[in-house]
């Protein structure tokens, strides 16, 4: 039987060093995406403790206090929002002891979104968003070309054109275990399995949900819109809620990181800018099977391969993100007279880069309109405006433009071009 394949985690580096000068270190981010791996490839020293075992969920929530005073020096916890009652006990803790790397939590919904929580560990926690596998993680290879892009750089070899490799990887998506199934029918099988979970378990444990039986329909209608502008007020009629109510299911889905609401990019001096969010669901494979879109659909269906496909790109620079030490922020841009830009990403300096998503293997002009838009209004800010896309050559297009093969994300250049003048 052949072994199953060891990804690795680049985001690693970052935990280690927040353990450094941090007494509590929170990974969180969605089930099943590769937290308990994580934090178990920390040295030894850490003991292993998650409240998904009955009798330490019971311990936690009967006596906090004795709890915490029963732990070893160096604790993994594992699946922290299930016991929201232990943080007053862990801040306790902390504030007796601040020695850095004590706790690791992981947790698979946002917790820091519970005011009393994110206020309790103010100064004392550092947060980790674990994504999902991002390609180059999945094929081994180191780079991140988000920091690369940043830097002004951009792959210069040609790259090999392979549209069935790409439509394999937007289908597996990048949760670890559907990438250890050869079978498509398998990995759409852990797929459904893992939305049934999450919606039957995972939200219902969070909250009481008036009507749950709305959660699979609302998920099923976001994934429709994945890439698209997001109107809550649209979406409510079809579910006879009020609009407050399905803000507040969405709102859900997002907490267990299903869903990503992506803000718009917006200075208030420029009055024609569109201020409504896109929605983006958190991983392709996840998304493809909720629109039950196979190969020969991408294939026959431009339009749905296009959202399908801006929302993997949108995905693959948010890992990238992940495991790079400065913050980026990222938006969408639109304007009232059709410009648009499908991701806007600014470091903490205000530089920026723009990506627009292509659907195709050739490269028209016309592609960078949306980019030459954003450019003018930006100015020097923006270090490099790019369309990415299906072919496999690196094309300049004039000043900071340039066309960008999609597999740059994980087939690894060694030769790298500065950012055209």
């Amino acid at each position: 039987m052949t072994a199953a394949p060891s990804y690795p985690r680049f985001i690693l580096e970052n935990l280690t060093s927040a353990l450094v000068d941090t007494p509590v270190v929170l990974i969180h981010g969605p089930r099943q995406s590769g937290k308990s791996t994580l934090s178990r490839m920390l040295d030894g020293a850490y003991h292993y403790i998650t409240f998904d075992n009955e009798t330490n969920l019971t311990a936690a929530k009967y006596d906090p206090i004795g709890f915490f005073h029963h732990l070893p020096q160096k604790c993994i916890l594992g699946e922290v929002q299930l016991v929201p009652e232990i943080f007053r006990s862990l801040k306790h803790s902390v504030d007796e002891d601040r020695r850095p790397g004590r706790f690791v939590l992981t947790g698979s919904a946002n917790i820091l979104l519970l005011p009393q929580i994110s206020e309790s560990l103010a100064g004392r926690i550092e947060n980790l968003r674990l994504h999902p596998l991002a390609q180059s993680e999945i094929q081994g290879v180191r780079r991140n070309l988000l920091a690369d892009l940043f830097d002004e750089k951009f792959p210069t070899d040609d790259m090999p054109l392979n549209y069935d490799d790409i439509v394999k990887r937007i289908l597996w998506g990048g949760y670890p275990e559907p990438n250890k199934r050869n079978e498509l029918s398998r990995v759409r099988a852990w797929y459904r399995n893992y939305i049934k979970t999450i919606i039957e378990r995972d939200l219902l444990n969070l909250t009481a949900i008036h009507r749950p039986g709305t959660l699979p329909r609302l998920l099923q209608l976001l994934a429709a819109q994945s890439a698209q502008l997001l109107n809550i007020s649209k979406v409510a009629p079809a579910f006879q809620l009020t609009t407050p109510t399905v803000r507040h299911y969405t709102d859900l889905l997002t907490r267990v990181f299903l869903i990503d609401l992506l803000q718009p990019f917006y200075r208030n001096q420029v009055k024609r800018l569109i201020k409504t969010p896109k929605v983006h669901l958190t991983d392709s494979g996840l998304l493809c099977v909720l629109l039950n879109a196979s190969s020969e659909h991408l294939r026959n269906n431009s339009t749905l391969f296009g959202h399908i496909l801006e929302t993997f790109v949108y995905n693959e620079f948010r890992r990238h993100a992940s495991w790079w030490p400065e913050e980026i922020k990222f938006y969408h841009f639109r304007d009232r007279d059709g410009y648009e830009v499908d991701l806007v990403m600014e470091d903490s300096r205000g530089r920026i880069v723009a990506i627009e998503v292509k659907a195709g293997a050739t490269i028209k002009k016309s592609d960078f309109r949306g980019l030459h838009k954003f450019h003018r209004i930006v100015g020097d800010r923006l270090v490099l405006g790019i369309v990415m896309y299906l072919g496999g050559q690196t094309v300049p297009m004039g000043k900071k433009m340039c066309a960008l093969p999609i597999s740059s994300f994980w087939h690894f250049q060694r030769e790298m071009n500065e950012s055209p003048a």
